[in-house]
């Protein structure tokens, strides 16, 4: 492209000079012959006026006072009345092709000035040279400008195919550059918006893998345990009852996949009801008792009772089997579960007798990839995100002993009361 842009000025150029030298080459040898037959009459004209003039006074006309008349290179004869054959010669007679004037005074004279036409063609070479030498000077300029012009073109260019590349190739960092020019911006523009979109869009997509195997992993182990549970019994009554917790959690499973989509698309997106809060954190005691069991550790509730909060049941689990998670993990002695209220809001605490979070985290172990035991820090991260997702919230209360505590909002009705 660079290439066709430089032939492409040079070939406007080289119009340009041809179509206006030509021209001028004409205008200007029209020019300099006229000007040299008028100057020959002019001198012609002059001289027929001094030779009537000392005619006149009776003074003698002779070559050495004329001689100081004409111009150097230029031949002048003039013929006087009464002596026709004995004309008056200055300068040396031109050979060849010559620019001639002949003029005729009052009194009979003759005076014929010539000028070798070579002369003139020297003085038009040497202007044909100097429109050379300006086409000449035109025509460096101009491949300076089209080259300069050219790589102001071709390098934005370039710059956007290499950024379209690295678009493609999955690096979708935008490199916000501008050049200068309206529409090589505009592309420019486009490219960025599409960069940004596609990295909030593989952002999405890296967080939702990231959060599924993070947030499938609780309900798995606890659906798994069941399953041991079924395969070590032979009791009938002990297997239907395991089989039907182990379906309730494969219905929490569905729902947590559910959710973890809907918050893919729109993490403000929420499906909160009223509902019955005293189940769900007796559902979560029973689920972990086995695993705590096997660990030598004790899980308990207590608290206020018949408490009815607005929510999503299956978040609210969720956020809830995070914490007893990370208190099985990370913690200590028993895992205590406290319902209370404050205000208009329902709070469920999850405690344990662990050494707590470490001091320099403090606040920020709610944010993503941040753990002090190893861990992929997303639990607490994606727990906070349920959590406010229906309106509550997920805070820290007490770094040691541990002490992290759900808000949620409570039933309109259970407030009154």
């Amino acid at each position: 492209m660079r290439r066709r842009l430089i032939n492409s000025t040079l070939a406007v150029v080289l119009v340009v000079i041809a179509v206006f030298g030509i021209s001028l080459v004409i205008v200007e040898t029209r020019t300099i012959e006229a000007g040299a037959q008028e100057s020959v009459a002019s001198e012609a004209v002059r001289l027929v006026g001094i030779v009537e003039s000392r005619m006149g006074s009776g003074e003698k006309i002779t070559p050495e006072i004329l001689s100081e008349q004409i111009t150097a290179h230029r031949f002048a004869e003039i013929r006087v009345p009464g002596k026709p054959r004995q004309p008056i010669e200055i300068g040396r007679r031109p050979t060849g092709d010559v620019i001639s004037s002949r003029v005729q005074g009052d009194r009979g004279e003759w005076v014929i000035v010539q000028e070798s036409r070579s002369a003139v063609s020297a003085e038009i070479g040497r202007t044909l040279l100097v429109i050379l030498a300006v086409a000449l000077l035109a025509i460096i300029a101009a491949v300076i400008l089209a080259v300069r012009q050219a790589r102001r073109l071709t390098a934005p260019l370039t710059d956007l195919a290499e950024t379209a590349e690295r678009l493609g190739s999955g690096d979708p960092r935008p490199r916000h550059r501008r050049y200068g020019v309206q529409e090589l911006d505009r592309v420019a523009d486009v490219l960025d918006a599409s960069a940004e979109r596609i990295a909030r869009m593989l952002t999405a997509e890296r967080r939702l893998a990231a959060d599924a195997s993070h947030q499938l992993r609780t309900p798995l182990t606890a659906l798994s345990m069941r399953l041991e549970e079924i395969t070590l019994t032979d009791d009938p009554d002990t297997v239907k009852e395991e089989a039907t917790i182990a379906l309730a959690q494969v219905e929490r499973l569905t729902d947590v996949v559910q959710r973890l989509l809907t918050n893919s698309r729109d993490p403000r997106t929420g499906s909160a009801v009223a509902f019955d809060l005293d189940e769900v954190v007796k559902q979560q005691v029973e689920e972990w008792r086995p695993a705590y069991r096997s660990a030598g550790r004790a899980i308990v509730r207590s608290g206020k009772k018949g408490l009815r909060a607005v929510g999503t049941p299956g978040a609210v689990a969720q956020v809830l089997a995070t914490l007893i998670e990370n208190s099985l993990m990370h913690g200590a002695g028993t895992v205590a579960l406290r319902t209370r209220v404050t205000g208009n809001q329902a709070v469920v605490e999850v405690t344990d007798a662990g050494p707590g979070v470490p001091p320099d985290l403090g606040s920020r172990v709610f944010e993503r990839t941040v753990s002090g035991r190893n861990s992929t820090g997303l639990g607490l991260a994606v727990a906070r995100d349920l959590a406010e997702a229906d309106g509550g919230r997920l805070e820290l209360l007490q770094q040691h002993p541990p002490v992290f505590a759900l808000f949620l909002a409570r039933e309109a009705e259970n407030i009154e009361e």
